[in-house]
């Protein structure tokens, strides 16, 4: 069976492809192979320049056409290293064979031992896989993130003035006001993502055990350590940990994806209030010509897309939290596991970015239902019970909580008339009569 978006196994590749078709430049197995060769092309180079091998000036000049080969690498290129590939048995041995061909088109082929020089799989891998992470972070993860915050940032706006009844445990409480209760989810995401942007995107660089072992034992008089730091930290822009064994330490990847969880699980729980809003018709949703509720009920407009999202969102999670969790762990100087486990990196992203996107769709389509807030306000004038004992105590009132919780406890229904009825009773000046009237369910939302 080919492989098409009816017949993937993963809905990532499937019905959901064309919400993340971008992630594919980054975690796709051409994506994995193209950052192979870029690792591998800017070590030479960097050899190069070291200086060993010793190229000539007009053979320097050939460096641009060494970078083309990974700016313009295409699924043909890919398709070449994957062949070689089922000859060596081996996928970072594939790149190397690759571009030794590459090196003969190009008449430099004296320098081909040089590829790969000294290096084992994982000093290309565990730079080629954060470069890639850190690529698709930027270019596509943090820009629907900030879409989605700003669309809330914009609701917060809109919404600021909205009175509007809270509940804690379910129960009325403290009236509030819509546009706060969306500020609370901007300033929880604003503070993950700044914790986010500060973890580096680390990377280990020093052949088979981490002690550039090969490197000093061919060349001993050249400082592999500052070699190495200059060519992570400075040619490819990443952070390299030192000392490491033959992999990754994992500590700040780990993090990255524990950071990811706790915006995703701040997401869940704005989706499951929305969920709530709507289904306590606080919320309205703009009906799409065409679309369909339910198969049975003509009626019916369903908050599918937090109901997406959360589904979403819950499977991004679970997957951040196993790669946080395993791949730290490695035995002795390294197994094999998180060769298999990195490869995944790609599917918790894809799916929180089908969720943001998702939630944007949702939010893009909620209208207030103000008529229904304000009559829920109404119905509940129990809460200024709170406002009213607590300018009582201001005023040292004897035992004005009991007061009001004799009031508000008989299973009477508690009105407008009732509360002020009660004002009425209590032996105070006029004035302050009329502050306590003054109070409402619809303008007592503190600051």
């Amino acid at each position: 069976m080919s492989i098409t978006t009816l017949t993937a196994i993963s809905p990532i590749d499937g019905r959901y492809r064309n919400k993340v078709d971008e992630l594919g430049t980054y975690f796709s197995e051409f994506g994995l192979i193209k950052y192979r060769v870029l690792v591998e092309i800017e070590y030479f180079i960097a050899l190069c320049e070291s200086p060993i091998p010793q190229l000539s000036d007009f053979e320097k000049k050939k460096y641009s056409d060494l970078r083309s080969i990974y700016n313009d690498f295409s699924t043909e290129d890919a398709q070449k290293i994957k062949d070689i590939e089922k000859v060596t048995n081996h996928d970072v041995k594939a790149v190397e064979y690759f571009l030794k061909e590459k090196f003969d088109e190009l008449n430099l082929e004296r320098y081909k031992e040089f590829i790969h020089f000294g290096l084992t799989s994982q000093d290309v891998n565990n730079t080629a896989t954060p470069c890639s992470l850190r690529d698709a972070v930027e270019n596509v993860y943090y820009p629907v993130y900030n879409e989605l915050l700003d669309k809330l940032k914009s609701l917060a706006e809109d919404w600021k003035n909205i009175s509007m009844l809270a509940r804690t445990h379910g129960q009325p409480a403290s009236p509030t006001r819509l546009g706060k209760e969306i500020s609370v989810f901007v300033e929880r995401l604003e503070r993950q993502v700044e914790q986010l942007k500060s973890i580096p995107f680390s990377a280990k660089f020093g052949g088979a055990t981490g002690n550039f072992n090969a490197h000093h034992v061919a060349y001993p008089e050249i400082d592999w350590n500052q070699f190495g730091n200059r060519f992570v930290n400075d040619i490819l822009k990443l952070h390299r940990s030192q000392p490491t064994t033959q992999i990754e330490h994992y500590d700040n990847i780990a993090a990255t994806f524990d950071a990811m969880k706790r915006i995703n699980s701040i997401l869940i729980d704005l989706s499951r209030d929305f969920w709530t809003y709507i289904s306590m018709n606080y919320f309205k949703q703009k009906v799409v010509k065409g679309e369909v509720g339910s198969s049975a009920m003509p009626h019916k407009v369903n908050p599918i897309d937090y109901e997406n999202a959360e589904g979403n969102l819950g499977i991004a999670n679970a997957l951040n939290e196993h790669l946080a969790a395993k791949l730290p762990i490695s035995r002795l100087q390294r197994d094999l596991t998180d060769s298999t486990v990195l490869r995944n990196i790609g599917v918790p992203i894809a799916h929180s970015i089908i969720a943001f996107k998702s939630l944007l769709k949702g939010l893009g389509k909620v209208i207030v239902n103000e008529n229904v807030i304000k009559a829920d306000l109404e119905e509940n004038w129990a809460v200024v019970a709170e406002a009213i004992q607590t300018v009582l105590r201001r005023e040292a009132y004897p035992k004005p909580y009991e007061a009001l919780k004799d009031l508000t406890r008989t299973g009477d229904k508690i009105t407008k008339a009732s509360i002020h009825q009660f004002i009425d009773n209590l032996n105070l000046s006029s004035n302050l009569k009329e502050e306590l009237k003054k109070i409402t369910p619809f303008n007592y939302t503190g600051i």
